[in-house]
């Protein structure tokens, strides 16, 4: 089967044809960086950094290119209320936000260009859509006139007639039409400005992606990926300002469903934000990894702390069996045995035909916990070939999936393994002493070494070939 992905603008599952035979570029709408990130933010990046995994998987040479919004209204408001300079507001946040993706394992873009680098691609588009009579200057703003752009609304599946006026600016005096939409917002007092034949200003939101996504993948590209609530305004308006100036833009608009709260979109306005520093102090991270994306990627997501615990536990279900199987086997931390599941497609056959099939992930964890329970009876049957055959399998499906428990950034090998050795001599040594206790039927003392490496933070669990331990999570 051939990769089939969901295109927003088509309303139907499309075979993937990318423009140049084996490339794939994708631009990801990333983070408006006036905030924090919580975890409804980074589902889309967990989501996307499966497709990257898994086009990389399928023998895809991939140019992947996430955008920084680094200036905006929202920016300046936070920054008006903190009496800092929104420099301030947007780096801090974008720092987190690094974070946030570094922590959960998603791949970084090859290019992650910021709004304010990219002022003269801004005007360079501008000065094009005016040229066509797309828009127009007026105030010191330009704005895209909606009415010259007859596909406008498709994208959405919305009619112009039954739309209502763009709310990017304070009033519509300005406007042609109050539908028409905001490419440059002209310089207010004590608000930053760049200069611009039209007069000092700063970028639009819309206008920013189009120059960004075209600069760095071309005016033709295959995939434009965001959230389920960019569809509009944003990538309608990305849509109409580039196919207007003359450019091709994206052929794939791909959009992931949204993490709510008690049937409410997640946001910080309703005070539910989860946010995801917080959150992996609760779980580890590759726990609320498995959570963010077990689900269809164009689902929505809704949170709850049940919800949670069992997508914990069904990792840990995984995990289990790879560490005692590569324990058995002394398999080495780090890249699975054999060629590199990122080379060439991995796995049972059914895994690969679920991510084939607009990325069911579902579906394909079906596959990684059915062959999970092949691997456990194989190691209950003390068979090493055919628990080394399902451990490798596993591994390799986990690492497109970003959630090998035995490869990075889950499990790096470095200093904190001396301390590992330290600490797996002391526990057997314990372990040792305790059944000693129960050779000579001093179960009380036994049990008493149990529970104080239990109270240590250290688990045991006796299995036919002797008791192995973890630390408590």
């Amino acid at each position: 089967m051939t990769l089939r992905l969901y295109d927003t603008a088509a309303r139907e599952v499309r075979e993937f044809s990318p423009l140049v035979q084996g490339k794939a570029s994708l631009y990801l709408c990333g983070a408006t960086v006036q905030a924090p990130p919580h975890i409804g933010h980074i589902r889309s990046g967990v989501s996307f950094d499966i497709l990257v995994r898994w086009l990389v998987a399928s023998g895809y040479q991939v140019t992947f290119c996430r955008n920084v919004t680094d200036i905006d209204d929202k920016i300046l408001r936070v920054a008006a209320d903190e009496g800092v300079p929104w420099w301030s507001v947007a780096q801090r946040n974008e720092r987190a936000f690094t974070r946030a993706y570094d922590v959960l394992g998603c791949l970084p873009p090859d290019v992650e260009p910021r709004a304010t680098g990219h002022v003269p691609e801004m005007i360079a588009l501008m000065r094009r859509l005016i040229g066509a009579g797309h828009a127009y200057a007026a105030g010191g703003d330009v704005y895209f006139d909606v009415s010259s752009y007859p596909a406008y609304g498709a994208l959405s599946g919305q009619r112009l007639e039954h739309m209502r006026a763009a709310d990017d600016t304070e009033t519509n005096d300005a406007k042609r039409d109050p539908r028409d939409f905001a490419l440059w917002k002209g310089a207010k007092p004590g608000e930053p400005a760049w200069e611009t034949p039209w007069g000092p200003g700063r970028p639009g939101w819309h206008l920013e992606c189009s120059a960004m996504a075209t600069k760095y993948l071309g005016a033709g590209f295959d995939i434009h990926g965001g959230g389920l609530d960019l569809v509009f305004p944003h990538h309608e308006n990305e849509l109409a300002q580039s196919r207007a100036a003359g450019d091709e833009f994206a052929r794939y608009w791909l959009h992931n469903g949204l993490v709510g709260v008690a049937g409410a979109k997640m946001s910080k306005s309703l005070g539910n934000s989860l946010l995801v520093d917080v959150m992996v102090t609760r779980v580890r991270p590759v726990e609320l990894r498995y959570y963010l994306g077990q689900a269809h990627y164009r689902s929505p997501l809704e949170y709850s702390e049940e919800a949670l615990a069992e997508a914990v536990a069904a990792y840990r279900r995984i995990e289990g069996f790879v560490t005692r199987a590569a324990g058995l086997l002394g398999r080495p931390i780090g890249a699975p045995p054999g060629p590199s599941p990122l080379g060439g497609v991995p796995g049972p056959p059914e895994f690969a035909a679920a991510l084939d099939d607009d990325l069911g992930v579902p579906q394909a964890l079906a596959v990684v916990h059915e062959t999970v329970r092949e691997g456990n009876n194989a190691l209950a049957a003390g068979d090493a070939g055919e628990t080394g055959r399902f451990l490798a399998a596993v591994r390799a499906m986990l690492r497109v999936l970003g959630l090998d428990p035995l490869a990075g950034p889950w499990a790096t090998r470095g200093a904190g393994d001396d301390l590992h050795e330290v600490v797996d001599a002391l526990v057997k040594a314990a372990l040792a002493d305790r059944q000693a206790a129960r050779e000579r039927r001093d179960y009380a003392a036994a049990d008493a070494i149990r529970q104080r490496l239990q109270d240590a933070g250290v688990l045991i669990e006796d299995t036919p070939d002797g008791p192995r331990w973890e630390l408590k999570r």
